[in-house]
């Protein structure tokens, strides 16, 4: 199972990439692997002001349908149109072209609340 130690986590499975006042978040590989092949990812928030802890759109895989959760506060900047195509990039590359969405941050002391590798690694028990 592939954690990156650069990056932060939630314990609902996001990956959160921190760039100034930007993050950029997808799912983990855990999450990934649980899910199954994935084959249609759901993101109709661009451009609006979500809360953290609200859902910002849904994973659909082969067996069930998830809800993505925003890890922090803030403005949904940029979703990946890569998935609508092709939703299994989630599966073959979580951290990097399987991204799911830009946000700009709205409360910066939110970052801190997020789980490091090694205390995602505890949640999922690696």
């Amino acid at each position: 199972m592939n954690i990156p130690a650069e990056l932060k986590y939630t314990e609902d499975h996001e990956w959160v990439k921190v760039d100034g006042d930007t993050v950029i978040v997808g799912v983990t590989d855990f999450a990934q692997n649980e899910l199954g092949d994935i084959v249609y990812v759901e993101i109709e928030t661009e451009g609006e002001e979500i809360e953290k802890g609200e859902v910002f759109g849904t994973v659909e895989a082969v067996k069930t349908v998830s809800d993505l959760f925003m890890p922090v506060s803030g403005e949904v900047i940029a979703v990946n149109e890569e998935l609508e195509g092709s939703p299994e990039i989630v599966n073959e590359d979580p951290y990097e072209k399987g991204w799911m969405i830009k946000i700009k941050i709205s409360n910066q002391e939110e970052i801190e609340e997020l789980l490091s590798a090694d205390q995602y690694k505890e949640v999922v028990g690696g």
